[in-house]
Order: structure tokens, then sequence, then C-alpha cells
């Protein structure tokens, strides 16, 4: 690892740094802000990631009081929410005098809006965010006043020829961009950016463009890093969601994954199945619908399949019982599991043999062979898979707090288990640790495509011991053949009632190594039901799924939460459902509801309480050996 230190050698430069460090040591500790479970809806996420979590207009708020109007405030605030459009609107609604002096005011608050925002950060820190070519004529606003009446007409003169030059518009989006990303300083991302939403693509594209992030893994997301990685189980398993939820087009348009192959498997094997047509297709032609639900049953019993040789080649991971198609009849009219026989409901079963029912047609095999390459020769997928990688982990400690995205496995008195292999037992931390590491070598040896790494990509997906998935079962196949619901359930993990108990989730952040009088367990992947709390365990538990993903917002009743962590305290933001871009910007909608204050701090928190501190900490005692060093030379 790179010594940041290193390139301080003199006394002055020493000297210099060691003032610097120490300084910022003082600041306010800067806000983080948590999301989860996005499931491919960018415009609610990306809507909630411009307007800060509602911060952006607090901000705007405090720096304006008592200046504005209710709806000056919101014109202001969602012109740094999308700059572009509202510039498109006002080149329309003003011209001439009137737009020269739109843009006087609109330049003179911007600044002043930045000037607030950045109060709390260095001036290096801010140089770092602003656009590169407009640095220089930002900083000389910026700390330069219109008040001063000896730069008076120098300020006035840099505004004037931006205006002049043709240069404000690009101004205004990079000042705009600025802003935002002075607001809310860390993201984290709890789990789920992939799968049912339309694009979570953009999804990524956003969040490589931010300076601060990571993720942590949620079970939907390893079967795109799995999908990369080579797994055929994965892959099936993400194309038959894609499928499901009429979501094909993210493979085809926007990663370039050939599905001609399977597409003409489908066609040449499969009729229409009321239980595969797909989710949220209202507005597709009967012909694209009926295409779309041969694809589905296609992918789903090449899916079951794939599965039967690494459940047998795998007898640790315990899913034996998860082993459908030799359990039906001869006929394929029933199947005996769950220890009683049922009838079988839409069954599509034509291509699966009584004598090897796990064996692939030829022609399935060359369908999978093909998906394997196109996903593993996808440079857009693998660049979005690098980021994922590089940014992201199995949990996060952050500031005292744990983030996990599923679940820590324990049994019903609270004792950790997970998975033997190969003689050791890894449960608790050291359980996330080796499947971390596990997937991080399957995905450098994409291969590999039945070593034990690949194939704990998929119990990542769907594993009894899984942290991602905290379930017994993944009853897929029971929903699409068998009506009988009580087949249907997947009876979660303990820890889903025990994050209830304060003393569990104490329990849970002493095993991480974290302090569990000053830390919190973040997590995600289970929606919180209307009604319900997502503050748990006298405030030690936050979970934050609340429904940006639109097949859950019935249940939940919202469109989402967010924590926003700051030096005040935290406090946790609900949103309401996103309708569109379009809607929010002709009525000036937002979509935050209310603020809980979670915790509030007795005096403001600084950066030296938090993890960077203990970074430039470490930092000053290196740099202050070195000077005692040179000091001692002189």
């Amino acid at each position: 690892m790179t010594d940041p230190t290193a390139p301080y050698q003199t006394i002055p430069e020493i000297t210099t740094e060691l003032i610097n460090l120490t300084a910022i040591m003082h600041l306010p500790k800067p806000t983080e802000a948590f999301m989860s479970d996005i499931h491919g809806e960018y415009n609610a996420f990306q809507h909630v990631l411009r307007n800060g979590s509602g911060n952006v207009l607090a901000k705007i708020r405090e720096c304006f009081h008592g200046e504005m109007t209710e709806t000056t405030l919101k014109e202001v605030a969602f012109l740094v929410y999308y700059p572009k459009e509202r510039l498109q609107a006002r080149h329309k609604q003003l011209h001439g005098d009137e737009l020269n002096q739109w843009y006087l005011t609109t330049v003179q608050r911007l600044v002043r809006l930045l000037a607030y925002t950045a109060t709390k950060y260095t001036r290096s820190k801010v140089r770092k965010a602003m656009a590169p070519a407009f640095v220089y004529i930002t900083e000389e606003l910026l700390y330069n006043s219109a008040d001063d009446a000896d730069k008076l007409d120098y300020y006035w003169a840099i505004i004037n020829n931006l205006i002049a030059l043709g240069q404000v518009d690009d101004w205004i989006i990079a000042t705009a961009t600025t802003i935002q990303h002075l607001t809310v300083d860390h993201i984290h991302i709890v789990g789920d950016i992939y799968d049912r939403g339309p694009a979570p693509d953009q999804v990524m594209e956003a969040l490589i463009k931010r300076q601060h992030v990571d993720i942590q893994w949620g079970n939907h997301d390893i079967l795109w890093l799995g999908g990369a990685a080579g797994s055929p189980l994965c892959i099936a398993n993400l194309v038959r969601i894609c499928a499901r939820y009429n979501n094909l087009g993210i493979l085809e348009d926007r990663y370039g994954i050939n599905l001609r192959h399977l597409a003409r498997l489908a066609e040449h094997y499969y009729q229409d199945n009321p239980a595969f047509r797909p989710k949220g297709a209202d507005a597709i032609s009967a012909d694209e619908r009926l295409e779309i639900t041969k694809i589905h049953q296609a992918i789903a019993i090449i899916q079951f399949k794939l599965e039967g040789p690494v459940i047998k080649r795998r007898p640790e991971f315990e899913m034996q019982h998860r082993l459908m198609l030799d359990k039906l009849s001869n006929d394929r009219s029933s199947i005996f599991c769950h220890g009683h026989r049922y009838p079988i409901e839409n069954g599509c079963f034509q291509t699966v043999d009584a004598s090897d029912p796990y064996a692939l047609l030829p022609e399935e095999a060359q369908v999978i062979e093909q998906l394997v390459k196109a996903f593993t020769h996808s440079e857009k997928l693998h660049r979005h898979m690098d980021f994922l990688v590089a940014n992201g982990g199995m949990y996060l400690r952050y500031n005292h707090n744990l983030l996990i995205h599923g679940c820590v496995p324990v049994d019903a008195n609270g004792e950790f288990i997970g998975l033997t292999i190969n003689g050791t037992t890894y449960a608790g931390r050291q359980l996330f640790e080796m499947l971390e590491a596990n997937l991080r070598l399957a995905y450098v040896n994409p291969k590999e495509q039945a070593d034990l790494a690949t194939d704990l990509l998929w119990y990542l997906w769907t594993g009894p011991h899984s942290p991602l998935f905290g379930k017994h079962d993944m009853t897929t196949f029971e929903r699409y053949f068998i009506a009988a619901p009580e087949t249907h359930e997947e009876h979660p993990n303990a820890y889903y009632h025990l994050r209830h108990e304060e003393g569990f989730v104490r329990k849970l952040l002493t095993a991480f190594a974290l302090d569990p009088d000053l830390g919190h367990v973040i997590n995600g992947h289970t929606p919180v039901k209307k009604g319900k709390s997502p503050i748990m365990a006298n405030k030690k538990m936050l979970v934050i799924d609340g429904g940006f993903s639109r097949p859950y917002q019935k249940t939940t009743g919202i469109g989402g939460y967010t924590l926003l962590d700051n030096s005040y305290g935290m406090q946790l933001v609900t949103h309401q459902p996103f309708v569109s871009k379009q809607e929010a910007l002709a009525h000036l909608t937002d979509i935050i509801s209310t603020k809980r204050v979670v915790e509030t701090e007795a005096k403001r928190r600084t950066v030296a309480e938090t993890d960077i501190g203990v970074q430039l900490n470490a930092q000053i005692k290196t740099l202050k050996a070195r000077l005692a060093d040179l000091q001692g030379m002189v």
C-alpha cells in the first residue's frame, strides 16, 4: 500500500502537512447517505441522489433563510437537481434582458449556496469536486465577495463574461453537480442494485461518477457478478429473472448479450403458459409477450437442470431437498415433494428426460455455452462488475456501523451457523470472509465453471446458510408448478426476528469487532411492511429497504428509505413513490415525506471521530516521527 506521507520529506513540507491534517481533524464529520435495494429503479434512485435525500433543499433553506418564497426555494432546488432540464425551460420562458437578469441572479445564488455547502470541507477537497474546466472561475467567485467594494467590478465582470461568452449554462450545470456531490460526501449502497427494475446499468454509471462510494453486495448483485465470472447457474437465474420482469432488453440492448440461440430453442419446444407470462408487460404486443413467455420457460428448465449437478457434487451445501426434476411422475402430471404428492400446474417439461432428468439437450448445452461466452466477453458488463468488485464487499465496518445486505445466519438461540467446507466450519464474520474470498477468486478465474469458488457464487444466491439470501429454501420451482401455498414458504433465518432484540444486535456488533455502545447494524434485503418500524432493537438495528422496487411498494406503502448520518446525528428519510422525472419537473414535486431522528449527538462530531480520522491520526504520527528525526539531524 502506498504511504500517503511519502511526498513530505523536508521540514517545511512536513510542517505544512501536519498543520493541514491537524486542522482537518477539527472539521465537522462529512455526511454519509445509505441506500439499499434499488433494483434497477434508476429514475427514483437518481432523484434521491441528486437531492441528497432531501439534504440539498435543507441547505437551500438554511442558506437563504427568510429571503425566498417556498416556490422560489423549490425552483432553486430543482435547478440544482436537474440543471440541464431547468435551463431548457428557462430558455423557452425568458429572452433578452429578462434571461440575462435571471442568469445574474442565479449565478450569484449558486455561488452563495456552494460557499455554504463547502463550509465543512478544505479548499483542496472543494476544488477536487469542481469541474476542472471551471475551477479558476468558480474559486474566484467563491472566495471573493460581491459586497467587497475593491473587487466589485472584478466579481461582476467574471459573471457577465460567463454570460457573454456563452459559457454560463455549462458553469451552472457544473456548479449544480458540485453542490450535489458536496451535500452528500459518501454514499453507501447496502445491496441489490440489479434485477426487477429497467435500468441497473444507469445506476452503475451514476455511481461510477461519484468519488466516495462503497457497495455491500446483495444476492441479486451476486447473480450478475457470477454471470461475468462465467457461472452457468448464475447466468440462467438472472436471464430467467429478466424474462420474468420483461427486462430482457437490459441484456440485449445495454450489455450486448445475444439471446438469439435461446429464443430459437424456446420457439422450438415451448408454447404459451400463463405461469411464465412476463410481469409489467402491458405495453408490449401479444407476439412479444408470447416470445418472452417461451424464453422464460426455456431458461427456467435449463436452470433446474443445471442445479442438479451442483447440488450432487456439493453435499456440504445441504440442498439435496432442492432436487425437483427427479421427483416428477413419469407422465409429468404430479410431483412428490415436501412429503406429499401434488398435481403439476402449467407444466413445461418436454425437454426433461425421465431417465436422466438433469441432462441438458445438445441444444440447451449450446445455449448455455453461448451465454457463458457472451457474459464473460461483455465489455460494459465487466466494467460495471469491476467497479462492483473493487468498491464492494460482503460487509463493511464504517464509522462504528456494520453494513450488511441480508443477515448473519444463526439458529433459534442466536448462535452463529454456517457452512462446513473441507472439515472447517465457517460461521459469523468468518463465513462472510470465506465467501468473499471465494467470490473474488471466481471472478478473476472465469474459465473455471465447476470449481468450489464458482459453485459458492450460486450458493450465495440461494443457499440455506447464505448471508445474502437468509432463508432455508428458494421455492422457485414450487411457485411455478404447484398451487398449494404451503409449498411456497421459504422459512426466513432466525436472524430476522432476533434482530428486534438489542442484546442480539450488540452481539453482532461485538462479533464484527465493533463497539456495541456506539455502533448500529444497517440492513437491507427485506422490505419493511406497511405499519412496521424500520428502527429496531432500541435504535441499534436500522432496516432501509423501503420499496425503491415498484413491485414491493404495495407491501411497504412508500417509495423507499434512505439514512443520513452527519455531524449532528442520524436521520431516517422516508420517500414517496417516484412517478417520473417529467412529473417531478413539471410540478417541482419532491419525494421526501418525513425525516425521523434516530440519534442526536450531544456535541457535533468531527472528522477526528471517524474512520478517516483514524487514518489521518496514523499519518500525523508518521509525520511527527519523521519531523523529529530531521530536527535531530540539524
